[in-house]
């Protein structure tokens, strides 16, 4: 069954350097369909969804870990099985020294404008990586850019509207 986010809510959750949630909020609990003492501790791909592109993935770990923000708009898995997607926006956390400490992501509601254009893009990206790898599914996703003739971060937030 596929979930939907309200409106105004915002899914929060830290984690630490390797992807252990650190701390979750009570949104985060209800869409997903965990208790806090079943997500704390655990690798925050605890909720990620099969039909998620892996480049998708490597973009935002590449982008963070060079501590820049990144949207995306992702689709989760809850541990009913349930689904919802969300449009996020992560960040590195970092000391008084520059170094990163964690990560930080914001969740919202993603558009059914944006919906409609990123859903049929991961299929292919994600038809792409089954038969190419991950590269395969990168390219699906630069070639669709330099169709649109824009980067990857003015496209996200210009379907997000």
């Amino acid at each position: 069954m596929m979930l939907e986010m309200k409106e105004n809510d915002f899914i929060v959750s830290k984690t630490d350097t390797k992807g252990r949630i650190t701390y979750v909020n009570k949104i985060f609990m209800t869409m997903a369909e965990y208790s806090e003492e079943e997500l704390l501790g655990k690798p925050h791909n605890i909720i990620r969804h099969p039909d998620m592109p892996k480049a998708v993935f490597k973009l935002l770990w590449d982008r963070i870990q060079n501590k820049e923000e990144i949207f995306a708009y992702v689709l989760n898995k809850t541990k009913n099985g349930n689904t919802y997607w969300v449009y996020a926006n992560v960040t590195a956390s970092l000391d008084v020294n520059g170094s990163i400490i964690g990560y930080f992501s914001v969740r919202r509601k993603p558009s059914s404008k944006g919906l409609s254009i990123i859903e049929p893009l991961y299929r292919q990206m994600l038809q792409a990586e089954r038969s190419g790898g991950m590269a395969a599914g990168e390219k699906v996703l630069m070639d669709a850019l330099k169709q649109e003739g824009v980067g990857y971060d003015e496209f996200v937030i210009s379907i997000q509207g």
